[in-house]
């Protein structure tokens, strides 16, 4: 089933790095599912592991990884941790790896999970809007759901010429897998794929004053 994930719904996509390639058929996803749904574990659909918490569809999280290039010598921070499956991907891609995650439930699993999996992934715990910051700058950061604004907070953590992998959310509600750069205190966004995915809370955009 996992190699039919690779197959069936990653590679065409675009999703034919040959290091990401191998990172999603060395993780299994089905340990990071909730005991009920581990049959479900490779559909190509969020799977919902908590309230307004998923599993991100694999085509999605694939090429936010595939874009955002991680390399060994990255400092990486992945947020929400989730369950972990994302986290485990990735560490297997990029140098250190934090998963920062804001629910002590999923954490506690996050850690169970990750450490049956071989650990390489600093699970922290607070508020996801803020970040890490104990453990910036960083090279890269992976936000794996869908997001209407980033928090000054995380621009902070980014080291200059870093990057960072979201699907961002427009003022018409349409999410695009984008990658960010950050080049002094800004940092630009490029689009580069229509998702739907599950929004993440505490991330919206600041609302107009309406008389």
């Amino acid at each position: 089933m996992r190699d039919a994930m690779v197959d069936s719904q990653l590679r065409p996509t675009g999703v034919n790095d040959p290091a990401v390639i191998a990172a999603f058929r060395a993780v299994a996803r089905e340990d990071f599912a909730p005991a009920p749904l581990r049959t479900l574990a490779y559909l190509d659909e969020d799977l919902p592991i908590a309230p307004g918490r998923a599993l991100l569809e694999p085509m999605v999280i694939g090429n936010l990884l595939q874009r955002a290039q991680p390399r060994e010598t990255d400092r990486a921070l992945l947020l929400p941790a989730g369950s972990g499956y994302e986290a485990a991907v990735l560490a297997r891609l990029a140098g250190r790896v934090s998963a920062l995650e804001s629910d002590p439930a999923l954490a506690a699993a996050a850690r169970t999970a990750l450490a049956a999996h071989g650990g390489g992934v600093e699970l922290v715990e607070g508020p996801l809007a803020q970040g890490w910051p104990e453990g910036a700058p960083y090279d890269l950061i992976v936000i794996a759901g869908a997001i209407e604004a980033l928090p000054d907070a995380l621009v902070a953590q980014l080291a200059d010429g870093g990057r960072i992998a979201a699907v961002m959310v427009d003022a018409r509600g349409v999410g695009r897998a984008s990658i960010g750069r950050r080049a002094g205190g800004a940092i630009g966004f490029e689009p580069f794929l229509d998702v739907a995915t599950i929004r993440l809370p505490g991330f919206d955009r600041p609302r107009a004053f309406q008389f």
